[in-house]
């Protein structure tokens, strides 16, 4: 579990990190540099869940060897996939990261919603439904690494 007490937001005791897999963890269906080692490490403090429809068809060999658990979700309303998954894991111990406008309902409603901003870009809707953004998962992993940034970027 990851505790975190950020002054005038909310004391958190965070056990879950979903994950959206493209433009989120992947680019263009591959696994980006450095996260497959920030997750090894996260994954001893928070149980990681990764959520996809699988674009490319091959996340499972993406994913081979990191700690996470993997959920294939339909194609067709993966908003509500995604929300329904967040739902279950319980909204307020997880933090929720992606970037598609179907991610935008588990960033609203997680405890800590991160919305990233990388090459394949963003929704305005999951920008404006994240509580933080950042410009790549190797600094949104960061801050989960790092608590003293959550709460230097979230205190009120």
């Amino acid at each position: 579990m990851l505790a975190v007490n950020i002054p005038g937001y909310d004391k958190l005791q965070i056990e879950h990190l979903l994950l959206d897999f493209n433009g989120t963890i992947a680019f263009d269906g591959r696994v980006i540099d450095g996260v497959r080692e920030a997750l090894s490490v996260l994954a001893k403090d928070v149980e990681i869940h990764v959520v996809t429809a699988d674009t490319f068809g091959d996340v499972s060999q993406q994913l081979e060897g990191i700690p996470v658990k993997l959920t294939i979700l339909p194609e067709a309303e993966q908003d509500q996939g995604k929300l329904g998954y967040l739902s279950t894991l319980g909204a307020e111990i997880t933090v929720a990261i992606g970037n598609g406008r179907n991610d935008r309902l588990m960033l609203k409603q997680a405890a800590i919603g991160i919305a990233l901003i990388q090459e394949e870009g963003i929704s305005v809707e999951a920008l404006t439904s994240a509580d933080i953004a950042c410009k790549s998962i190797r600094y949104a992993l960061g801050l989960l690494l790092h608590p003293k940034r959550l709460i230097a970027t979230l205190r009120a």
